[in-house]
């Protein structure tokens, strides 16, 4: 049952699984149109280079692309990005990059900087930024094989080549942070925002 109070359902303009089951479980009634833009494009044009701005802005920009399309509907761009102190990694190319990026994570923690944010009219609402801290546990080369076996071509769809909610968990000693924000969406306080429009009944 939907929650949802919207004339329209929100778009969630990301093709991420994980976020469109964190709202199908909140009980919002969405449809995903994914923006079509140049992350990297738009990033490089920015001139930030920490973590949580990169993310920020792309989140912001995935929702004021789509909103440009659909200016009467509510959208949500959201956006994530991980970062080892100075170094800020992408998507593995394939496994021999995805077990690249495993050994340097291998024993230490990381961040996982999470964006929100809505739009409505090519203007944006509202913006969020969580950061969750993670330590995965040693891991031998022996102990990456198995489990980029295990996981298959997954490994490529997720930064630092792992979803923490299926196979990826099994590489973690410690997690430190909302559980929302690790799946890539600051659920709480989207849901606050959306209320704060009446467009939630609870």
């Amino acid at each position: 049952m939907t929650i949802w109070r919207g004339a329209q359902p929100l778009i969630l303009a990301s093709k991420s699984p994980a976020r469109q089951a964190l709202l199908a479980s909140a009980g919002i009634a969405f449809e995903v149109i994914p923006a079509d833009i140049d992350e990297r494009a738009i990033e490089l044009a920015s001139g930030l280079s920490m973590p949580g701005e990169v993310a920020a802005l792309l989140a912001r920009e995935k929702a004021v692309s789509v909103s440009c399309r659909h200016p009467d509907r509510f959208v949500v761009g959201a956006d994530q990005t991980l970062a080892l102190d100075a170094r800020r990694f992408s998507k593995p190319a394939g496994r021999t990059d995805a077990a690249g990026q495993l050994k340097a994570l291998a024993g230490r923690t990381h961040e996982l900087h999470s964006a929100v944010a809505v739009a409505h009219g090519g203007e944006i609402l509202f913006s969020d930024l969580a950061i969750a801290r993670t330590t995965m546990r040693p891991l031998d080369d022996a102990a990456i094989s198995a489990y980029l076996d295990a996981a298959g071509p997954a490994v490529t769809a997720s930064v630092g080549a792992y979803q923490l909610e299926g196979l990826g968990v099994h590489l973690f000693e410690r997690i430190d942070g909302d559980h929302f924000t690790i799946l890539g969406l600051p659920l709480l306080p989207l849901l606050k925002f959306l209320r704060s429009r009446q467009l939630l009944a609870v």
